[in-house]
């Protein structure tokens, strides 16, 4: 089975580049998208021409921010959206199936800001995120992927000394959220299966030619259920796959 995750940056707008070319080319059985910038019918129509998919969204109650998305071969015993806590649920940033072995969570962790005004709202989301995932984990293993909007270590981030502590993605406090998840049993697959792997990133500024130079993020991940890690045979990042300052990410599993 390969999940693949990706913070599309407005489905619409990548609909309108090669994302259905590069669907066949990536051949998913599942596809977590972030950042969809769209309502559920808008979703449904521009994902109109994919074929033998089930596709399911979270939208943001504010048009054109936000949602999450996935795509699936498998139908899904259980479809739930939002972590059932009202002051974090109307971005529609957690979307989450339920398949026989597993339970996969799609998210979008909010972004502190450019002026770190979301930084105490990003805290709260991030200990409330942790809580809702380990009482799904009560049920079944779980699978959580998306963009968590943190780099976690200084391995995972172009330029650490310049952004420590002064850029929303790399504060301490985001770090500390992410020491929260990985820490309490929900393993890195990217870094665990590659300890060593420098310069490997999901995400790239728009600004001076940060992609081209490889001065990136890796902020996109995917964890799992210790329990569920030695079903993991494969942790990828796709690089050279374009159409959103983000690239996609995924993993195979044997099951």
């Amino acid at each position: 089975m390969k999940i693949v995750s990706w913070n599309v940056n407005g489905l619409r707008a990548i609909a309108k580049k090669t994302f259905f070319t590069d669907l066949e080319l990536l051949r998913p059985d599942i596809l977590c998208l972030q950042e969809i910038k769209a309502q559920e019918h808008h979703v449904a129509e521009t994902l109109n021409p994919l074929n033998g998919y089930h596709i399911y969204s979270n939208s943001a109650i504010k048009p054109g921010y936000s949602g999450t998305a996935i795509i699936s071969k498998i139908k899904p015993l259980n479809i739930s959206k939002g972590m059932n806590i009202m002051e974090h649920d109307t971005e529609g940033r957690v979307l989450c199936l339920e398949f026989e072995n597993f339970i996969l969570v799609n998210v979008y962790v909010p972004n502190s800001g450019s002026e770190l005004k979301r930084l105490g709202y990003r805290q709260a989301w991030d200990k409330a995120f942790y809580d809702y995932l380990k009482d799904l984990e009560k049920a079944k293993p779980v699978i959580v992927c998306g963009d968590f909007n943190v780099a976690h270590k200084a391995i995972d981030i172009a330029r650490p000394k310049a952004n420590y502590n002064k850029t929303a993605g790399y504060m301490q406090e985001e770090i500390d959220g992410m020491d929260r998840f990985v820490g309490g049993g929900l393993a890195d697959t990217f870094r665990r299966l590659h300890p060593d792997e420098t310069e490997r990133y999901s995400w790239w500024s728009y600004r001076a030619g940060a992609r081209s130079n490889n001065i990136g993020w890796r902020i996109d991940y995917f964890l799992v259920s210790e329990s569920l890690l030695s079903s993991v045979t494969n942790a990828f990042i796709l690089e050279e796959m374009t159409g959103s300052d983000h690239c996609p990410v995924g993993i195979e599993l044997k099951m």
